[in-house]
């Protein structure tokens, strides 16, 4: 009769997350580094909102295969760099597209300057008036390099990447790059939710006028 019963728990235990088991066995007993690297996972859901989604889905892909799980040579190691700088480019540049939707309903994408918005999907130049409107403004400079920082946090936050620079890592090493990002995220979030922006650009939500 005993042997259903343990076989219950086993898999109960199986269930749980290893990462949130203590050294005794008491799933509440985790260290503040490994709290901190569970929140650091659920931060990067949050943080790749805030993003291009075609430019985070690309990151998340590709850095796996490029990294080599975090086990790096020379020539992986300068392809991660090379994906991970650009990515953070198209943050910066897709800061400065917005959208709109024509006569027809359809959707049409820009980049704004500093006259109004360049159509740059083929389609007819928006009037004069209309364009000025989606002029290039300093908060789309603030929300640019934002943007890069925030991927940059979220590049940080991925394993395969970290391992790939610093495969061998002292106490400081690992609560620096825990926390960093975390601060990066933070701070960057901040200002996004101090200073909004009004544009729909590529990877962004549509916009609905």
């Amino acid at each position: 009769m005993a042997a259903p019963h343990h076989d219950i728990e086993s898999q109960h235990d199986q269930r749980c997350p290893l990462l949130l088991k203590g050294a005794d066995g008491n799933t509440n007993n985790t260290s503040p580094l490994q709290k901190a690297i569970g929140q650091t996972y659920q931060s990067t859901g949050h943080l790749a909102k805030l993003l291009p989604s075609g430019t985070v889905l690309s990151f998340q892909l590709l850095a796996p295969t490029l990294a080599k799980q975090g086990h790096c040579g020379d020539m992986n190691r300068m392809m991660t760099a090379g994906l991970v700088v650009l990515c953070a480019v198209s943050c910066f540049v897709l800061s400065f597209t917005d959208s709109f939707r024509d006569e027809e309903g359809k959707v049409r994408y820009g980049f704004a300057t500093f006259k109004g918005l360049w159509v740059i999907d083929g389609g007819a130049a928006l009037e004069p008036l209309a364009a000025a409107e989606y002029r290039i403004r300093f908060l789309d400079f603030v929300h640019a390099i934002v943007s890069a920082m925030i991927f940059v946090a979220i590049a940080l936050f991925d394993q395969n990447v970290v391992s790939c620079f610093y495969p061998v890592q002292s106490e400081d090493a690992k609560q620096l790059l825990t926390t960093l990002p975390v601060a990066i995220g933070v701070i960057g979030s901040m200002l996004f939710v101090s200073f909004p922006t009004t544009r729909h650009g590529i990877g962004f939500t549509v916009s609905q006028h």
